[in-house]
């Protein structure tokens, strides 16, 4: 599941995109509507069992994602879990909590 599975799509026709528009030949660019991610409280995470990865000099988000989950494309959900808005953010050493329920972690996350 992609994070903007149900987001809306927005037509943007703002005036700050008209020189990416005018470039690409286009009257307007269709964007998903930015989901709202919550920080999961306390009692949030209590409530999903996670796995301990230390990540390591090579580790990428979207492989512990295609080996926790089968799918690489749920990346986003390990690195929000965890507070990295990218793996560019995470310092070789750091501690990863990786939900085991894909499930439990959408729903601590407020997807």
């Amino acid at each position: 599941m992609a994070r903007y599975t149900d987001e809306p799509i927005i037509v943007n026709s703002s005036e700050y995109y008209a020189p990416l528009r005018k470039s690409r030949g286009l009257k307007a660019i269709v964007q998903y509507a930015t989901p709202v991610l919550y920080n999961p409280t306390v009692a949030d995470r209590a409530s999903v069992e996670t796995t301990k990865h230390v990540w390591k000099y090579g580790d990428r988000l979207y492989k512990l994602a295609y080996q926790y989950y089968g799918d690489q494309r749920l990346w986003w959900v390990i690195a929000h879990y965890n507070g990295y808005p990218t793996e560019a953010h995470i310092e070789t050493g750091a501690t990863l909590w990786i939900p085991l329920s894909i499930e439990k972690a959408l729903s601590a996350l407020g997807v």
